[in-house]
């Protein structure tokens, strides 16, 4: 939402500042370029990156309208998730996860949680990372230093299209020179005409480095540095699951398993102590009286 405020906001700004100097719309309607500069750009994408990250360019550029999803409540319900399964663990034993870990869809905890268990990746490294406490032979560090490595990869995965966007921004002003210097080519060869026409190509051939760096430092960069921070929220998530997983498999009890998962979501999204707690001692007296 606030994604769609902003490019309202510079388009505004923009030509609201224009027409305030008495500018002609017009003038600025300038299809050719936009088609020479749109459409280069959109080549060099397809130049730069294979289908699956073009895939992931567009779902992060959609990703941005809708808002991240790593709210305090996304927080809280995944910490109670946690809680759940740890639980369960300490009172009949990891074994007792097993058709958890197996079938998500079918566990109580995961069903509770429709989003979370939506997401293939969250409850892969959830239930992978519970299969590999109950295999054991691993030290508390290694089974640490594995979930490390899993994040760094996913995290390396979710930059890609950042990258590749910010390039593509960075290219834009260039391009919009390109169209600016065709512009004067086409006004060179209409010299000798008349003023009016040729003062028309001139103003084509400047609207082409204006929309390149408008472009540029008013959306594509915008875009990627937005997607960037959803990526650092996504990396402080996964370190938040890490975090409580690998303090209970180092034998910390499940409520402060998951209070030292707390203590390591960002503030901004942190729930506090006692939501938490409230949360966990309902689901945990819930299954005491069904016990």
């Amino acid at each position: 939402m606030f994604s769609i405020i902003g490019i309202l906001v510079v388009v505004g700004a923009v030509v609201g500042g224009y027409l305030m100097e008495k500018g002609n719309l017009l003038v600025l309607m300038q299809p050719a370029e936009l088609v020479m500069i749109g459409g280069a750009a959109i080549g060099t994408v397809l130049i730069a990156n294979p289908p699956s990250l073009l895939s992931s360019i567009l779902k992060g550029i959609m990703g941005v309208f809708k808002g991240s999803r790593y709210t305090k409540q996304w927080h809280l319900n995944s910490l109670k998730l946690l809680y759940e399964l740890c639980d369960q663990a300490r009172r009949a034993g990891l074994a007792s996860l097993e058709a958890e870990v197996d079938d998500p869809t079918k566990s109580k905890a995961f069903s509770a949680q429709p989003a979370i268990l939506k997401d293939h990746h969250i409850t892969s490294f959830i239930c992978d990372t519970l299969r590999s406490m109950m295999v054991g032979g691993m030290e508390p560090f290694d089974i640490d230093q594995m979930l490390e490595n899993d994040i760094d990869v996913h995290h390396h995965e979710a930059t890609e299209p950042i990258g590749s966007l910010t390039s593509v921004a960075d290219s834009l002003p260039g391009l919009g020179i390109v169209a600016a210097v065709l512009g004067v080519v086409i006004t060179m060869g209409a010299l000798g005409g008349k003023p009016e026409e040729i003062g028309h190509k001139v103003a084509a051939a400047l609207v082409g480095t204006f929309l390149g760096i408008l472009m540029c430092y008013g959306f594509i960069s915008p875009l990627a540095s937005n997607m960037s921070k959803t990526a650092e929220s996504e990396r402080a998530y996964y370190h938040m699951l890490r975090v409580t997983l690998t303090a209970f498999n180092k034998g910390v009890p499940p409520l402060l398993a998951v209070e030292m998962g707390r203590r390591a979501v960002p503030g901004h999204a942190r729930p506090t102590f006692e939501e938490v707690e409230g949360s966990c001692r309902n689901r945990g007296a819930a299954a005491e009286a069904a016990a």
